[in-house]
Order: structure tokens, then sequence, then C-alpha cells
């Protein structure tokens, strides 16, 4: 019985490069793999969860979880070839073909998995960064191998190919900073006092606790238009994104409406005077005949 497995187990499955492959060492290369797979994850674990305690960036979090990986799985190849002894050059032969097939069948692939390693190292787009790709914004949460991972401000998440991050055009919110200027338009009627109007508008954005003073706000009477006299209010804040901005925005609209309402200030509304020419005749009901 001990003789069957040990021929079992030496039993020679395929010889490659003038190496044989036996049995018994396919059956205990998956082991290795599995105990050095659980064992990398584990590594990568305690070292990401001790990057996060010393409050790390994320993004050099990302990058050095991402190299223990690659390195832990090239260390598993190379004593897993040991174990069957098995050199590296043995496969030399395989090389040709295998670039030739990525080099067809995993373009789209290959280019992404580059593309991912360019956002991680030159970092144009970092996670927790604000984008804007043609009609999608929102904030990066993960730049993975293949795609990156966006959450819109409804919630939404989407998956966008890294070569895509590389070969559009991107409109960064947070790359340097995380200033951003706002503007608010309105309209009041013709006759108000302009000075006062202006004077309102300071207040209801210096009073708002996330505008900043410097740079400070502008107040810029910009137009005599059809209907009103236009006023724009430019500010700045720290934003995260679109959502954030909007609620400033909002909240100082807000303050400006019911400022206006207690000094008399008329935010105005499309207006037009109509003219006739002729007679204008007005016919009574009962003119009507009825049957």
């Amino acid at each position: 019985m001990t003789m069957d497995i040990r021929q079992f187990v030496d039993f020679t499955l395929v010889s490659v490069g003038g190496y044989d492959i036996t049995v018994g060492q396919l059956i205990f290369i998956p082991v290795v793999f599995l105990c050095g797979y659980l064992l990398l994850g584990w590594l990568v674990r305690i070292t990401t969860a001790q990057m996060q305690r010393n409050e790390m960036d994320a993004n050099i979090i990302q990058i050095v979880r991402r190299a223990l990986y690659i390195f832990g799985f090239i260390i598993l190849i190379i004593t897993a070839l040991d174990l069957m002894n098995v050199p590296l050059t043995a496969f030399a032969f395989v090389s040709g073909a295998v670039a030739i097939g990525l080099g067809f069948g995993a373009q789209n692939i290959i280019n992404n998995f580059i593309s991912g390693w360019i956002l991680i190292w030159e970092r144009p787009i970092r996670i927790n960064d604000y984008i804007e790709l043609g009609e999608t914004s929102g904030s990066v949460e993960e730049i993975n191998t293949r795609s990156t991972r966006v959450r819109r401000v409804d919630g939404v998440h989407l998956l966008i190919p890294n070569s895509k991050l590389l070969e559009e055009t991107v409109v960064n919110w947070t790359l340097v900073d995380k200033l951003l200027r706002c503007i608010i338009r309105v309209g009041v009627a013709y006759g108000s006092d302009v000075e006062k109007v202006r004077n309102l508008l300071e207040q209801a954005v210096t009073d708002h606790e996330f505008v900043l003073s410097e740079p400070a706000p502008q107040i810029i009477f910009e137009d005599f238009g059809d209907s009103s006299l236009v006023f724009d209010a430019y500010f700045w804040v720290h934003s995260v994104g679109e959502k954030s901005s909007r609620q400033i925005r909002s909240d100082i609209r807000f303050s400006i409406d019911s400022l206006f309402r207690e000094n008399d200030i008329v935010i105005a509304f499309p207006q037009r005077d109509i003219h006739l020419d002729g007679t204008l005749k007005i016919q009574s009901s009962r003119d009507n005949n009825f049957e």
C-alpha cells in the first residue's frame, strides 16, 4: 500500500525543459500557494491597519498594499518553481507565445493595468478627489488594477476604466487644494437702492461660517438687465465637491431672500409692456344671442 502511494506521488505527469513534474508536486504546490496567500493577506491587513492608525495618506496606503501583494505573489511563484525543481529558464520558450497572446487578446486589460499604476505613481487623481469626466462627477473612492471606483453625489457608484482617466479630459476640483470660487447672481427691481443691495449681499455672504475671508468676497454690479439690476456675489469656500458647494450657495440664497424682504428690496422677475395699436372694442355678453 505504501509503495502504491509512493509510486502514485512520484508519477511524472509532464516534463518541462527536461524537468519532471510529478503528482506529488502538483498536490503540494496548491497547499503552499494557499498557505502563502493567507499569510500574505494577514501581513497586508496588519500593515494597512498600522498605517491607518498612524493617519497616513490613503493614496500611500493603496500603493503599499498593492506593492505587498505583487511582491508576495512573485515570491510565491518563485518558491513554487523552486519546490518543483524547475528553474525560470525552463519557461523561456513559453514567454514568446504568452506575449503574443497577451498582445492580441488582452490589450484593454494591459492598458488599464498600466494606466492604474500611472495614476497611483503620478497621482493626477487621488483617493478622495472630486472629479468630473464628461457628464459624470463624484468622489474617487478607490483606484484598482483595472478601474477606478467613483461615488456620485446621488450615492451611485461608477467603475471607470483607468485608461479613460488618462486619455480624456478630467476636471479635478481638488488636485492642488480644496479652494473653490462660487458665484450667486441676483436681479433686483429698477429703482432699488444699489448701495443698500451691495451691503445686504456682503452681509449675506460674510455671515456664512464656511465662506473664507481671504480671498475676500466681492459684490459686482454686473449689468442693467432687461427687467432687473443684475448683481453677482463672488466668494471662496473650502469644498470637497458639488454637494457641499451647492449647500453653501443654497444657504446664502435663503439669507439673501430674508434680508431683502426685511429691507423692502424686490427681487425682480421678467416683465413685458404690451402696446396695442388701433381701437379696442369691449363687447358685453348681453349683446350675444343665445338660443
